[in-house]
């Protein structure tokens, strides 16, 4: 494990590979070098089905030749092989074609302290803790009366880890570990089976979730999504589960995706500085939270992370953007920028959340005669380019403020602008996702039943 820990090899490989590609030709270039290690177990009917270990460290080189860029990567960690990935990645360079927006990240915008932000749980859990962790929430799932059978229970752990060395002199490395448990149990019999799921995602093992809830969670709500109902077709107040909500905020974090706006492919396009929800709604990203999934110090430029809120009292703030997106939209990079080893950066979010609002889930389903709690999601119905929103969806009829029976195989479609000038947020946020969010209930969408 220590020497999972020990990143200083790979910074000296990354330091040699970017004065390599100097060497080369090149008149600027970044390495990063990415450690993985995980176990991962997945049991079935008290028996272990499946049981992996993997380690791997990649390398990627990024060369500029002029306005011309090129990335290439290998797992060839020799010195022969840090010379000629740096020969090829220049060769590359050389005859690709011209990026005006290609370049490392301005000195002025790197980081030059490191936060601790706790992401790396020292010590990861043998194979038979994993094996014994998915086995108790499996017992728990199928001891909950109505449960017919096990779709299986998963534990997983590992370590991972960048490294990001430049020629304009920044050298930094962080890493971050990972836990995670799961269940899916089934109810009922024959074609009037339902299944549903329960799951924990953590950095440290102390945050996650017991495995016995997990497994009763599981159980519990395959056994009330048993013999579901269809419903009229129409128009009616949606509420979304906090376990799917965090999808109508991913959705506004693709559409403000700095790649998205410099291609002319998001229907936010024209919206920055408009009012796009009601006055006190605040989306934030932040790369620092502490023990947050997708925490780090800096992004894959280089840049330091700091929080920013997009979405302020209602009000589009901000893109997603590295540095190329934002040269090419006149702006300047938020820290955004993602990248695996054989890719250039690109922007994406870090911990995304929604801001909770003032009433209780309780309250926002207490005053719809007749309404949908979705619990579950289906499918990827969103059109970016024009707002358009359809996804099949399951969860439990509301009628006179109270969740009634439960509903399966509907499609519910809307406009996400619309949807997101109606969206209201209730008070129960709780941090358990890469991208978190409350209770949301939003007004007037349709229901497609029978």
């Amino acid at each position: 494990m220590s020497s999972l820990l020990d990143q200083s090899p790979l910074v000296d490989l990354a330091q040699r590979l970017v004065e390599a590609a100097r060497r080369a030709g090149a008149d600027a270039a970044d390495a990063v070098a990415v450690r993985s290690a995980s176990l991962a177990v997945e049991v079935r009917d008290a028996a272990v089905e499946e049981s992996e270990r993997a380690e791997a460290d990649d390398l990627g080189l990024r060369v500029l030749v002029g306005r011309r860029q090129a990335v290439v990567s290998t797992n060839d960690l020799s010195e022969d092989g840090v010379a000629n990935l740096a020969e090829r990645a220049v060769a590359m360079a050389r005859a690709a074609p011209e990026d005006p927006f290609a370049g490392l990240a301005d000195p002025e915008l790197l980081a030059k302290t490191f936060p601790d932000l706790d992401l790396a749980d020292p010590e990861l859990p043998s194979v038979a803790r994993l094996e014994a962790l998915a086995l108790e929430a499996e017992a728990a799932a199928v001891s909950v009366k109505g449960v017919t059978k096990s779709a299986g229970a998963s534990a997983a752990a590992g370590i991972g880890g960048m490294v990001l060395v430049t020629s304009s002199g920044f050298s930094g490395a962080y890493l971050g570990s990972h836990h995670s448990l799961a269940m899916t149990a089934i109810a009922g019999k024959g074609t009037a089976m339902e299944r549903d799921y329960d799951y924990s995602t953590a950095l440290h093992a102390t945050d996650l979730g017991a495995a016995a809830t997990i497994g009763r969670n599981a159980g519990e709500r395959a056994v009330k999504r048993v013999n579901p109902r269809k419903v009229p077709s129409g128009r009616v107040p949606i509420v979304f589960d906090p376990r799917v909500a965090g999808s109508l905020v991913s959705h506004l974090g693709s559409a403000i995706n700095g790649a998205a706006i410099a291609r002319h492919t998001s229907f936010l396009q024209d919206k920055l500085g408009e009012s796009l929800f009601r006055p006190g709604i605040g989306i934030v990203d932040d790369p620092l939270r502490r023990r947050g999934l997708r925490s780090r110090p800096f992004d894959a430029e280089g840049v330091a992370g700091r929080p920013i809120a997009l979405v302020q009292n209602g009000v589009l703030k901000s893109w997603l953007l590295d540095c190329a997106t934002a040269r090419e939209l006149g702006q300047t990079t938020t820290g955004h920028a993602q990248r695996g080893v054989s890719s250039a950066p690109s922007p994406g979010p870090t911990n995304l959340h929604l801001e909770p609002g003032a009433r209780t889930p309780q309250a926002l389903i207490g005053g719809i005669g007749q309404g949908f709690y979705v619990t579950d999601l289906i499918g990827m119905g969103v059109n970016f380019v024009t707002g358009d929103y359809s996804r099949g969806a399951a969860g439990f009829w509301i009628e006179n403020g109270e969740l009634t029976y439960p509903v399966s195989e509907v499609t519910i479609a809307g406009d996400l602008i619309e949807m997101f000038r109606t969206l209201e947020p209730a008070n129960d946020l709780v941090f358990r996702y890469g991208t978190n969010a409350p209770t949301l209930r939003v007004e007037g969408m349709t229901v497609a039943g029978h």
